[in-house]
């Protein structure tokens, strides 16, 4: 049976597929290789001495090595190779927009050939090693010293990991009720199925040293003055919370909402059939969450699902890859229309008014030429905002944490990284970076603080 997506079911409704269905629909997008297809993708790659595709990886994973160790037979080898650098290798391997970063390097991707698909290798490899629960760290002895992380998602995860390896005690402090941050809660759920974020939160923390209290909120239950007065380093490592507004006519009206929520609420459903959805669906943005917001809608059944985005298709943050996920599901994607005005029927969305876009002199503007989309659900997805809420006296800039090389934020003891830093891209695998390399930066200071001073003769 194959994906599909169609309904008959007037405004926004549930059930619009048969029962069945919807496990299909939201099935593994990528299932594992095999142990014979690995071989047959590894043996593809060349193992070139510069390697371009580790160059390319934000967690510089040694990519040839872990290739190689799989194709003489040593899964559980090349796992470790990967952790070693990001801890969060299984999920990374699953969302990591490999088609720009690694595969987009690798030497074989050329108009004759195809790139050797390092996204599935790492995943065989990783998942092999969480299945059969094989740690390969242990803690290093006690140091006394205390770290607060706040945020158990990617960069507080992977932040956690390396300061329990070297034997500080770590507390994360995390706002929701689970784990995770965006591999829970932002992610298509067809991308990670089987309740894979949980499953590799357990792997991280097994190491040891690693308390998660949850429903605990800068701003709310903490702030960072009460953390630096009680532990000897912080990361924050939040992430983003606020959505951003449209600010057009008609935002408040029944049927518009944020497409973080509806892909959150997707994420916790055990069972999809109760997830209402419309029949003709907008998404307005251009990147992964208006692309995965668009598809899992269509997999919900909506008839027609139309992605708006104010500017040309190369201008899209969404690889070409996920376009083409969505052109293959059903889902139109629109260039050059900007909404204008929502239109409301009864309290609820009934369309949506927008308008046509073009460059002039270098500068986006809007036409004056306008139509009218029908629509009875309209999902925002035009990029998320900090809240500098319960941070004292950082310092901000373009409406996030500065830091330095290391993650340094401007006060003394406290670190970042992760979408809350104005640092690299917004993926998970450079939030991952940025945790790991924060960390050894703490590691270095509380070290330097427990170390005995040279006694001079």
């Amino acid at each position: 049976m194959e994906r599909l997506g169609s309904g008959h079911l007037a405004g926004i409704a549930a059930g619009r597929l048969p029962d069945a269905q919807y496990e299909v629909n939201f099935a593994d997008l990528h299932p594992r290789l095999d142990k014979h297809e690995a071989l047959v993708a590894a043996d593809r790659c060349y193992f070139c001495y510069d390697a371009p595709c580790m160059t390319a990886c934000p967690t510089a994973i040694d990519i040839p090595l872990f290739i190689r160790q799989i194709s003489t037979g040593n899964p559980l080898g090349s796992a470790k190779t990967i952790f070693d650098q990001n801890i969060l290798g299984g999920m990374c391997a699953r969302v990591c927009p490999a088609e720009t970063l690694c595969e987009q390097a690798c030497v074989r991707n050329t108009a004759e050939d195809r790139p050797v698909e390092i996204g599935k290798l790492q995943r065989y490899a990783t998942d092999i090693a969480m299945e059969a629960d094989r740690q390969f760290y242990s803690r290093a002895n006690p140091t006394g010293k205390t770290v607060a992380v706040v945020g158990a998602g990617p960069a507080g995860l992977a932040a956690a990991h390396r300061l329990a390896m070297h034997g500080h005690e770590v507390t994360i402090l995390e706002a929701r009720e689970k784990s995770g941050g965006l591999n829970e809660y932002g992610i298509a759920t067809y991308k990670a199925v089987d309740d894979f974020a949980q499953r590799e939160v357990d792997y991280v923390t097994a190491i040891g040293g690693i308390t998660i209290q949850h429903g605990q909120a800068l701003g709310r239950e903490l702030t960072l003055a009460d953390l630096t007065a009680r532990f000897d380093a912080v990361f924050l490592g939040m992430g983003l919370q606020g959505v951003n507004g449209l600010g057009i006519e008609g935002e408040d009206l029944t049927g518009v909402e944020d497409a973080v929520d509806f892909i959150a609420a997707l994420r916790q459903a055990k069972d999809k059939s109760v997830l209402p959805i419309g029949r003709r669906v907008v998404v307005l943005g251009g990147g992964m969450t208006a692309i995965d917001a668009a598809i899992q809608a269509k997999l919900l059944g909506a008839e027609e699902v139309t992605i708006c985005y104010r500017r040309g298709k190369e201008n899209m943050n969404a690889s070409g890859y996920e376009q083409d996920l969505a052109a293959a599901n059903g889902v139109i994607i629109r260039h050059w229309l900007a909404p204008k005005k929502i239109i409301g029927k009864d309290g609820a969305v009934a369309g949506i008014e927008v308008e046509y876009t073009a460059m002039t002199d270098g500068r986006l503007a809007g036409t004056g030429e306008t139509g009218i989309l029908a629509a009875d659900q309209i999902f925002k997805a035009i990029g998320q905002s900090f809240s500098a809420s319960g941070l004292g006296a950082l310092q901000f800039e373009k409406g996030k944490i500065v830091v330095d090389g290391e993650g340094r934020t401007s006060m003394n003891g406290v670190w970042a990284g992760g979408d809350c830093v104005d640092v690299g891209e917004d993926l998970t695998v450079s939030a991952v970076a940025q945790g790991r390399d924060a960390a050894e930066s703490i590691n270095r200071v509380l070290a330097a603080q427990t170390q005995p001073a040279f006694a001079v003769a």
